[in-house]
């Protein structure tokens, strides 16, 4: 099986990998909102890039305050419209997704950008959207738990502690366990270009210890100081951020 992650808008990509007959597995974040390389995404279509630079630098910092305090500003009096710009953006993204997916075999969780329901209805036959349950695929019982970290943002994909806590639970033991956000390790969390830690999750570190599953597959952090990592007897494995990388990893 071949596992992705971050795919953030890179669609001929995942269309080749969908097409080579091997099942597919993706650990959210499929749209671009914001790629801070370079600027470009949705944000930057519907406001500007000088508007995501200026987010970029509240970002690098921390300053959620900040960042929501500018984008109030650059919406203030056009909130609907916005709303509405953004909104066929991510339909549009979710369509070429639909399209690259088309004809393969995939299973899909969503990440902290994606928006879950427009992510779950836009799936083509031969794609499965899962959170919060059990696959057997290729004789491995693989378990999905979706979702971001929570932050001050609150945006449609981030999942609270309690949540996903609840939503591991539900899975028991599994051979494999596919997240969007990594454990909460700090070396598997920590963004070496923002020096800072981002998004993980207690929950999982938590689980793992439990039950030990042999191998945990995640992304979210694009550059991480460490890409994999041992907890107990569980394989921890970054699987990179896919838009830059075009390449998925292969499960032994």
């Amino acid at each position: 099986m071949l596992i992705v992650a971050d795919v953030h808008g890179e669609f001929d990509a995942l269309g080749k990998l969908a097409r080579t007959g091997e099942s597919l597995l993706i650990l959210g974040d499929l749209i671009n909102y914001v790629d801070y390389r370079t600027m470009d995404g949705i944000a930057a279509e519907v406001l500007g890039k000088q508007f995501v630079r200026q987010v970029a630098r509240f970002r690098a910092i921390g300053d959620y305050g900040g960042s929501r305090a500018l984008w109030r500003e650059n919406m203030a009096g056009r909130e609907s419209e916005i709303r509405r710009q953004i909104g066929e953006l991510v339909r549009h993204q979710y369509e070429e997704a639909r399209r690259a997916l088309d004809g393969g075999t995939s299973y899909v969780t969503y990440g902290n950008v994606d928006w879950p329901e427009a992510l779950r209805a836009c799936l083509p036959e031969g794609s499965t959207f899962v959170d919060g349950e059990v696959v057997e695929i290729e004789g491995f019982r693989v378990g999905f738990v979706g979702g971001g970290a929570p932050t001050p943002l609150g945006v449609a994909g981030e999942v609270s502690d309690e949540a996903m806590a609840d939503k591991l639970d539900r899975l028991g033991p599994v051979d494999i366990l596919c997240s969007h956000v990594p454990p909460a390790v700090a070396a598997l969390s920590t963004d070496v270009i923002t020096g800072r830690v981002e998004g993980s999750s207690v929950a999982i570190l938590r689980y793992l210890g439990r039950h030990q599953p042999a191998f945990h597959y995640f992304g979210d952090i694009h550059q991480p100081q460490a890409s994999r990592w041992r907890v107990g007897g569980t394989r921890c494995v970054n699987v990179g951020y896919f838009r830059a990388t075009r390449r998925a990893i292969r499960h032994p």
